[in-house]
C-alpha cells in the first residue's frame, strides 16, 4: 500500500470526525431539550474519539516514514486551512436544529457504509478504528433519521425548515462519491446505498428526494475549502498556537 495514500486518507477521515465534532459541540447547552442536548454532545464526543484515533494513527505513519515527530495534538491544532482534507458539508453553520439534523444524517448515513467497507482494509489499524466507531455511527444513524422524520412529517414551520436545510446541504453531498488520488476506500460503488437509505427516510419524513445527479460542490478532499473552516481553525486552534506546548 502506497505510504503517502494512507496518511492523507488517515487524515481526510480524521479531519471530517474532527471538524463536523466540532461544529455539533457548538448545540452544547443550547438543544432544543435537555434529552437532545445531551444527545448531540455524545454524538460530539464519539467523533472527536473517532478523529483522535485516526490522527494517532496517522502521526505514528507520519513518524515512521519521515522521521518527523507529529501527534495528535500537533495534526489537528498546528495544521492550516488548505492542509484539511475535510467534506466542505462538514464544515458549513449549524443553522437552526433542522439544519443540522439533516447534515449529521447525510454524514452518518455515509460513514456507515463507509467504515462497513473500511472493516476490511488492509490496514489493519483503520480497519479496528472502523470496528470500534460503527456502532456509534449506527446511532448516530438512528437518532438522526428519526428527527428527520420528526421535523420532516411534523408541523407546518417544522417541514419548512428542513426543505430550506434540504436545499442548502444537498449540492454538498456528492462529494462523499467523488474520488480522489489519495483514496484507499473507494466510495462510488456506496451512493446506491446511501441514496436509497436517505429515500426510505424522507419516505416516512414525507420529504421530496432531489435528483441523484445535480450539480454539487467539491473541493474540501482536496484543501480548497468554504470561507467558514477558517473561522472554526481559529477558534479551535487559539490557544495551542499562542501557547504552543499548553496542556491542562
Amino acid at each position: 500500500m502506497n505510504e503517502n495514500k494512507l496518511i492523507s486518507s488517515t487524515l481526510q477521515l480524521a479531519d471530517t470526525a474532527l471538524i463536523l465534532g466540532q461544529r455539533n459541540a457548538a448545540w452544547c447547552a443550547h438543544g432544543p431539550i435537555l434529552e437532545q442536548d445531551i444527545a448531540i454532545t455524545n454524538i460530539t464526543l464519539d467523533l472527536i474519539g473517532q478523529a483522535r484515533n485516526f490522527y494517532q494513527h496517522a502521526a505514528i505513519l507520519i513518524n515512521q516514514s519521515e522521521n518527523k515527530n507529529e501527534t495528535e495534538d500537533t495534526l489537528a491544532y498546528f495544521r492550516n486551512e488548505r492542509d484539511f482534507k475535510n467534506y466542505l458539508i462538514c464544515e458549513l453553520p449549524n443553522g437552526d436544529w433542522a439544519q443540522t439534523i439533516l447534515r449529521q444524517f447525510f454524514v452518518s448515513a455515509f460513514q456507515e457504509l463507509l467504515f462497513e467497507k473500511m472493516m476490511h482494509a488492509a490496514d489493519k489499524q483503520l480497519a479496528a478504528i472502523a470496528e470500534k466507531s460503527l456502532k456509534e455511527i449506527q446511532y448516530h444513524l438512528k437518532w438522526s433519521s428519526e428527527w428527520v422524520i420528526r421535523l420532516g412529517d411534523g408541523t407546518e414551520e417544522s417541514r419548512d425548515r428542513m426543505l430550506k436545510a434540504l436545499d442548502y446541504l444537498w449540492m454538498y453531498t456528492g462529494e462523499f462519491f467523488i474520488p480522489s488520488t489519495y483514496d484507499i476506500i473507494e466510495t462510488e460503488d456506496l451512493k446506491e446505498k446511501w441514496f436509497n437509505t436517505i429515500a426510505v427516510v424522507f419516505g416516512e419524513a414525507t420529504l421530496p428526494l432531489p435528483a441523484a445527479n445535480q450539480f454539487m460542490q467539491t473541493g474540501g478532499k482536496t484543501g480548497m475549502h468554504t470561507e467558514h473552516l477558517g473561522f472554526i481553525l481559529s477558534e479551535m486552534q487559539t490557544l495551542q498556537r499562542a501557547y504552543p506546548g499548553a496542556e491542562w
